[in-house]
């Protein structure tokens, strides 16, 4: 996993948790890094996976509430860090149908050796898309916080159901998001 995932993730936990919660985890994680994380730096997923139990252990908090959380983050921050992205997108729907053809093409020129998810979608009708999220790294709940960060950021109210399709090695879940109607 890219660095910025990382220093992102660390900066979340200042802001939400505490610096001193944030240097807890680390020490207690005993990552290899150290928890020096630079932003073009690959760093193991399981690192990641470490510093998320610490943090659920030290504020008691779920993991998978955790990673969502992070998702929602993590999608405000690539809006301010990369806007280039956002362009011409009118709506979370637009945004989520372009991140395999566009947005993973374009952090691909960025980080050429990233391991970017796949993400195939299908827009059902104006008010139902269904999105696949496959890795074999076991992120989806990282997945579902972006999505909600993305409907969020458009100010667009949706319900979410997801489907575990995952088999030995591969985590794959649907994602079945439907606009709630205007009341």
């Amino acid at each position: 996993m890219k660095g910025i995932v990382f220093s992102e993730f660390i900066e979340m936990v200042e802001q939400r948790f505490s610096p001193e919660v944030a240097d807890r985890m680390i020490e207690a994680a005993k990552v290899p890094s150290g928890g020096a994380y630079t932003a073009v730096g690959t760093y193991s997923h399981e690192e990641m996976l470490a510093l998320i139990a610490e943090l659920a252990r030290l504020t008691g908090g779920s993991v998978d509430e955790l990673v969502q959380a992070y998702g929602r983050h993590l999608f405000t921050r690539f809006t301010q860090l990369y806007p280039g992205f956002f362009e011409g997108v009118t709506s979370a729907f637009d945004f989520l149908q372009r991140i395999e053809d566009h947005v993973h093409l374009e952090v691909r020129k960025l980080y050429p050796d990233a391991e970017l998810p796949r993400f195939d979608t299908v827009q059902r009708d104006a008010h139902h898309l269904v999105m696949v999220y496959e890795s074999r790294r076991p992120f989806a709940a990282l997945a579902q916080g972006l999505i909600d960060g993305c409907l969020e950021h458009w100010g667009e109210a949706a319900d979410v159901r997801t489907t575990d399709l995952s088999e030995p090695g591969i985590t794959r879940v649907r994602f079945d998001i439907v606009r709630r109607s205007a009341a």
